[in-house]
């Protein structure tokens, strides 16, 4: 064998059927050509925490070097980890609460709960528990909200660079109209988001989140503050909701009736870019859609969110068509699961419910590089390009007796992500890595059995 084409010593293998995504795929019934590799039996090659090759195994397994140890899951299905473009670190607690829309839901059960983040210790604690739960979701990367304590926001980011994860998180910034041990002032709001930047922004695998919760909270000084924020750190990302419910959208248009529309609210004070992601973006219009188009800027589709707080159905569709670019988010705790394969499901119900569809090569491009690009770091998620951080999700179709049993009848490629991503829960994820590092493992996933046929379709 060449030695040119030896990989190097200290390298990792994981093999099995291996699928990522190089581009978007269209939600065409077939995908856009050349938009996926697919793998049947695949091996990823990682070394020093980066992709170094993925390819087919027999072609690659020559080039470890000798006694390299080989992960191997002969029905495992091998996909770079899932990415949460809109979630709230400090709600795990009042997912599922039940019976009320948006603002009655954050004061009887969200800002009660937020306020224990002042904290350290608890903070910490809940920061932990949640990534975790995070990883054995299949979920390497998210883009977070925290609470308006600075405690929370570096109790989630010490435990994430513990980790090795790739997490973008802000501080919320709320002066009124929420409980006074939640407030903080505009001034306060952008020293503390400023000392947090300085601390955490770039550092290793770590980014800083602008984070105004939305326009209802904010005074017109602490959103002209948190303009001037974007400014000052130009590559950090800004996230904010918008535009979930009629009720807050009428309250904005009551708090600020000298912009034209909710979306104004934001460009006004400079809050609008292609680092901007505004979770929801549900009763919008076509001079909204064109507006983030020309800006750049990107909606967090929240689909378990929106109908289980009864917020309306997001139009994916016009969206798309009009060239927004779109993520895939949980929203928890407003959202009822962790899970990306649960929010696909729900996101193709409501895609279902417009009268459109959701074909899942786009359900899963919008989980891992869609979303990457969403959270501008696909040049290190997302895929596996070579060079690329080894963040990966092994997706195992025996993990529940449903998708096992429709598995053994025998599925193309295309019915197996659909059955993932429609039968798909915690227990279709066999193993959760964050740069080539097994951090989760379902219990029993070393328990592997007779390799089953999986045909591939466009491949």
């Amino acid at each position: 064998m060449d030695p040119l084409l030896a990989f190097p010593a200290g390298c990792q293998a994981y093999r099995g059927n291996i699928l990522h995504f190089l581009n978007d795929p269209g939600n065409a019934p077939e995908p856009e050509p050349d938009s996926y590799e697919y793998y049947p039996d695949g091996l990823l090659v990682v070394h020093q925490g980066r992709v170094l090759a993925t390819g087919p195994a027999p072609e690659l397994i020559s080039r470890l070097p000798g006694g390299t140890d080989i992960r191997h899951w002969p029905e495992g299905l091998i996909m770079p980890g899932f990415i949460d473009t809109h979630v709230h670190m400090p709600q795990l607690a009042v997912m599922a609460s039940y019976g009320t829309q948006l603002l009655d839901w954050l004061e009887t059960y969200t800002f009660p709960h937020e306020a224990r983040f002042c904290q350290a210790d608890w903070a910490r604690a809940e920061a932990s528990q949640f990534l975790d739960l995070l990883l054995c979701h299949g979920t390497t990367s998210a883009l977070v909200f925290c609470t308006s304590h600075p405690a929370s926001v570096n109790a989630v980011f010490e435990g994430a660079q513990s980790r090795g994860m790739a997490l973008t998180a802000g501080k919320v910034m709320m002066d009124r109209n929420a409980p006074a041990n939640l407030t903080d002032t505009a001034r306060e709001s952008y020293r503390d988001s400023c000392e947090l930047a300085k601390r955490w922004h770039n550092r290793g695998r770590l980014r800083y989140a602008i984070t105004p919760r939305f326009a209802i909270t904010s005074s017109p000084a602490q959103l002209q503050l948190a303009g001037e924020l974007a400014q000052a750190f130009p590559d950090a990302l800004i996230q904010t909701h918008w535009a979930e419910n009629t009720g807050e959208i009428e309250l904005t248009r009551q708090l600020f009736p000298e912009r034209h529309s909710y979306l104004d609210v934001y460009d006004h004070y400079g809050l609008l870019g292609r680092n901007t992601v505004l979770a929801h973006g549900i009763h919008i219009g076509d001079q909204d859609r064109h507006r983030l188009a020309q800006t750049g800027a990107s909606i967090a589709f929240c689909p378990t969110s929106n109908t289980f707080l009864g917020s309306g159905l997001f139009d994916l569709g016009a969206a798309r068509a009009a060239g927004v670019q779109v993520g895939l988010a949980s929203d928890v705790g407003g959202g009822t699961s962790l899970s990306m394969l649960a929010t696909m499901a729900e996101a193709y119900k409501v895609c279902r419910l417009r009268g459109q569809t959701l074909t899942p090569w786009l359900a899963f491009y919008l989980a891992t590089l869609g979303n990457a690009r969403v959270l501008q770091q696909e040049d290190q998620t997302g895929n596996f390009r070579p060079g690329n951080q080894a963040d990966f999700v092994v997706l195992d179709p025996l993990g529940a007796p449903i998708t096992a049993m429709k598995h053994r009848a025998g599925q193309s490629l295309q019915e197996l992500l659909f059955d993932l991503m429609i039968l798909g829960d915690d227990r279709a994820i066999a193993a959760t890595a964050v740069a080539g590092q097994l951090l989760w493992q379902r219990p029993d996933a070393d328990e592997q059995p007779a390799p089953l046929s999986l045909t591939a379709t466009g491949a």
